[in-house]
């Protein structure tokens, strides 16, 4: 036995209006994450601690590094 749902959607006006902001909003944060800058983050994010006592630097240390003179 088979059932079939169908969902209709209500028309709303506070949507209809929030749809353009939505998708300004996306925009911005699909510019932000294709930055090299993401890129460095993400590989930054992806190392231990102990990787980067290793390395001689901490994890503050090369957040400014990498955003040095953009903040």
């Amino acid at each position: 036995m088979a059932f079939i749902t169908t969902a209709k959607s209500e028309f709303s006006l506070a949507a209809t209006l929030a749809r353009p902001f939505r998708g300004v909003w996306n925009f911005l944060i699909l510019v932000a994450e294709a930055h090299p800058r993401m890129d460095a983050i993400n590989k930054l994010n992806a190392l231990s601690d102990a990787e980067l006592e290793a390395r001689g630097t901490t994890r503050s240390d090369e957040v400014r590094r990498i955003f040095a003179g953009h903040l």
